[in-house]
């Protein structure tokens, strides 16, 4: 499906319209919240999760009511045969939220025919507003963005995270994180893959990877990326894949590179963990 830049622009300023509401919500509710986990042990929910999807999905239901919507508290809504799928994450970062570390976000991207196409991520925390569509190009705060020129991983910044599961699961990132902190100037795991991606898109971090995600947590990301000049893969640099629930993006320098290490790194012996799995 060929869209003009008209109809992208037009899907971008509905997108940034409910981000921008989902994120008052969070602010209303910053600080006074209960607190559940969903049934894994870290995989928390709030109140203010489920208010700023409802918020979120007032809007884009208002404007495109044929469309479907997958969003991490509700599941999929709408028609499921639609081209269009709205991935939405009302609250990426809970754990932070709750705890009131200031790293979270709304995200809210448009799949078109599976592509991620529109892509929107509100820091409330920070009134930042990272926004991109195909061939409109990434900004923050309407200021165009770019990756990073950084060459090599042995002048990168690196960011990643560590999905619920890492409890009941050898492959659980840890090892990758270990070998990566020795090879690059640092990792660092912001607890929110979507502002990961943003923050990668920016320019101030030069390469992300993770396991276990949602396409929820990916979809805006992934366009504000590459439309700010990065690039975007499995972990072998093969096409991404949105419920891989995989993704390996970097400013494209340094991707071949990390791609190959990915590819080396054996999980951690069992025994070298605490008894959890």
């Amino acid at each position: 499906m060929m869209l003009s830049s008209d109809s992208l622009q037009s899907y971008l300023d509905i997108a940034t319209e409910a981000a921008l509401a989902g994120g008052a919500i969070l602010q209303a509710y910053a600080g006074k919240v209960e607190i559940h986990e969903k049934g894994r042990p870290g995989d928390l929910v709030t109140a203010a999760d489920k208010a700023a999807e409802a918020a979120i999905l007032k809007v884009i239901q208002r404007h495109f009511p044929d469309h479907a919507i997958l969003a991490e508290e509700s599941g999929q809504v709408g028609a499921d045969q639609s081209e269009f799928l709205w991935a939405i994450d009302p609250l990426d970062g809970t754990t932070n939220y709750a705890h009131q570390y200031p790293f979270f976000a709304c995200s809210i991207g448009l799949l078109i025919q599976g592509i991620p196409s529109v892509g929107v991520i509100f820091d409330p925390s920070r009134q930042d507003l990272f926004r991109a569509a195909r061939g409109l190009g990434a900004t923050c705060n309407r200021q165009p963005i770019q990756v990073s020129q950084t060459a090599t991983l042995s002048q990168s910044l690196l960011v990643t995270g560590f999905a619920y599961d890492r409890r009941e699961t050898p492959d659980n990132n840890y090892a990758e994180f270990c070998h990566f902190t020795h090879l690059t100037q640092g990792v660092r795991r912001g607890g929110a893959a979507s502002m990961d991606l943003a923050y990668v898109a920016c320019g101030k971090l030069d390469g992300f990877w993770e396991r276990g995600l949602s396409p929820w947590d990916m979809a805006a990301g992934v366009v504000i990326v590459e439309e700010a000049g990065g690039k975007v893969t499995a972990y072998d640099q093969g096409p991404f894949l949105i419920n891989s629930g995989r993704i390996l993006a970097t400013n494209g320098f340094i991707h071949a590179a990390l791609s190959q290490e990915l590819g080396r790194i054996q999980p951690l012996p069992k025994n070298c963990l605490p008894d959890l799995i």
